[in-house]
């Protein structure tokens, strides 16, 4: 059924404003076409909504029934449509990401705290997955887009250089090493230590990068996120080799954190989208805040 808006419009409005001419004005129109709009949707309805007499109009008994739901239906399509309006801005929606574990603990939080500035009213879901995951969660639509690690994505995907992160040594303040700016990977072998496990898109990067240089080392503990570890170094079980990025300053103040040099490894974060993909208002905003933050990749 074809709802009549304007016909509705102009009778609340002659209802408010007590005569054709006032409801004329206060719509910006004139008042042949308030009257028009009036006599379409009594014939629409079938019935007498205004009762005129050359000096006076009043509402019939149906029309005073009708008021109250004619006033209901407007305010709510005023709302529905200022709501489609403000999604359109980005200025309310639902966004959902997907990100490894490491990203939503130092890089995602700054961001969030200005996007939610900007739109208090939006929601953000993440999804903290593996890497593997996050590209799936991506194919799947479970997240508008991703950040992940690079590597090679599936060829639904694109991605687009965000930000190189260095692998680090972290340990207890009681660790003989503690006391060190930087360590090489080679004086690591005599220590313990807590690695991502084989699950994970770090041991495939740093088995890569260590087994070009000859290094091998044995772990002595296996993790699949990298904040297990951290809680690990925290109550002294080894040290761990861990993304910079996975340790949160001041979050744990007896854990030290060294810089690994020969050679220097470092993983390379991506954003990941469809390529097909139309991103929401918000999610598009949220996708734009982050890609502003990108480092250009150095050399």
């Amino acid at each position: 059924m074809k709802i009549d808006i304007l016909g509705v419009q102009a009778f609340v409005a002659i209802a408010d404003k007590g005569s054709f001419q006032n409801a004329a004005d206060s719509l910006h129109v004139t008042q042949t076409a308030i009257t028009q709009r009036l006599r379409k949707l009594e014939d629409f309805l079938g019935v007498t909504l205004v009762e005129r007499t050359t000096r006076s109009i009043a509402l019939s008994l149906i029309g005073r029934d009708f008021l109250p739901q004619a006033r209901r239906l407007l305010e709510e399509l005023g709302d529905a449509l200022l709501e489609i309006r403000e999604t359109g801005k980005a200025e309310r929606g639902d966004v959902s990401i997907a990100c490894v574990p490491t990203v939503g603990v130092q890089y995602l939080p700054r961001i969030m705290q200005e996007y939610s500035a900007r739109y208090p009213n939006n929601r953000i879901k993440i999804l903290d997955h593996a890497s593997s995951a996050v590209a799936d969660a991506v194919l799947r639509r479970e997240a508008e887009f991703g950040i992940n690690i690079a590597g090679t994505h599936h060829p639904e995907l694109m991605t687009m250089p965000l930000l190189e992160d260095q692998y680090v040594l972290i340990c207890h303040e009681d660790h003989p090493l503690a006391k060190r700016r930087r360590v090489a990977w080679r004086q690591l072998q005599p220590y313990p230590l807590i690695f991502a496990g084989q699950v994970s898109g770090n041991r495939a990067l740093l088995d890569t990068a260590l087994g070009a240089n000859g290094l091998g080392l044995q772990s002595f503990y296996e993790v699949q996120r990298s904040s297990t570890a951290v809680g690990l170094v925290a109550e002294r079980i080894a040290a761990a080799v861990v993304p910079r990025l996975a340790v949160q300053k001041g979050a744990y103040p007896t854990i030290r954190t060294i810089e690994l040099v020969d050679p220097v490894v470092s993983r390379a974060l991506v954003l990941v989208v469809r390529k097909t993909a139309r991103l929401s208002p918000a999610a598009q905003a949220l996708y734009d805040m982050i890609k502003a933050r990108a480092v250009p990749p150095k050399g």
